[in-house]
C-alpha cells in the first residue's frame, strides 16, 4: 500500500542526495579542498540511496502479521473478572469494545467502555465507569507486536511488546508500569483467538510481590 510520508522521505533524502553530488563535485574540482570537504564526497552514492529507500518501504507495507489483528477487528461484549485481591473471589462487570483499523491497516485502534466496583473515598465499594484506548500494530522493524494504552483511571501510558504463536493463535505482551511513584510493576498479558467470534484476555502483574492473574476478559462478538 502507498504511504505518503515514506514518499515524503524519498522525496528529502533525493534532494539530500543531489545537494551532496553537488557539493562534491564543487570540492573535488577545488585546489584548497580540506579534510572536511573531502569527507563530503565520501557520502553514500545513489546505489546505496536507493537500497536504503527499497527497505524502507518495505519495512512500510502491512502483512501477515497484521492480518491477524485485522481478524479481531469489529463490534464486542466481555465479561470481566477482576482480582483486588488474589486470594479473594473477583469482581465481575460486563462491557463493550469497538476495535478498527487506522492508517490503511497499519494500525489498529480499540476502545472499551464499562463499569466496575472500586473502593470510594469513604472506603465503601461503588460502580466506576470505565473508558480504555490501545493502538496496537506489528512493527515490521522490531519483528514485534506493539501496543500502547491509556485509560480514564490513571495518567500513564503503558507501551508493550509481543510475539504471536500462530499454532496457538495466542499473543504473550510484556510491559512495565508504575501504578505508583517509585514501584515499577511487571505485566504479562496473553490474549488468544478461540475462534473468529471469540478470544480471551489475561493480565499477570507483580504488584503485590509474586506474579499473579489480577483480570481475566472473555470477549464475543456482537451479532
Amino acid at each position: 500500500m502507498k504511504n505518503p510520508l515514506i514518499y515524503l522521505l524519498a522525496a528529502v533524502c533525493a534532494a539530500t542526495l543531489t545537494a551532496t553530488s553537488l557539493f562534491a563535485q564543487t570540492t573535488a574540482s577545488s585546489p584548497a579542498s580540506s579534510p572536511a570537504t573531502a569527507g563530503a564526497a565520501a557520502q553514500p552514492g545513489a546505489p546505496d540511496m536507493q537500497q536504503m529507500m527499497a527497505m524502507m518501504m518495505e519495512m512500510g507495507k502491512t502483512g501477515e502479521n497484521h492480518k491477524v489483528l485485522a481478524s479481531m477487528a469489529g463490534d464486542w461484549t466481555y465479561t470481566l473478572k477482576m482480582w483486588m485481591d488474589p486470594k479473594a473471589p473477583p469482581q465481575e462487570s460486563k462491557g463493550t469494545s469497538t476495535r478498527k483499523a487506522i492508517m490503511d491497516g497499519r494500525y489498529f485502534i480499540a476502545e472499551h467502555t464499562g463499569k466496575f466496583q472500586m473502593p470510594g473515598p469513604d472506603g465503601k465499594m461503588k460502580d466506576m465507569d470505565f473508558k480504555g484506548m490501545a493502538i496496537e500494530g506489528y512493527d515490521n522493524a522490531k519483528k514485534k507486536f506493539v501496543s500502547s494504552w491509556i485509560d480514564n483511571m490513571s495518567t500513564m501510558i503503558m507501551n508493550a511488546e509481543g510475539t504471536y504463536d500462530a499454532a496457538s493463535k495466542t499473543f504473550n505482551y510484556n510491559a512495565q508500569c508504575q501504578m505508583m511513584p517509585g514501584k515499577t510493576t511487571n505485566i504479562r498479558e496473553v490474549i488468544k483467538i478461540v475462534d473468529n467470534d471469540h478470544h480471551t484476555f489475561e493480565w499477570y502483574d507483580d504488584m503485590h510481590g509474586a506474579e499473579a492473574k489480577t483480570m481475566e476478559i472473555s470477549y464475543t462478538r456482537k451479532k
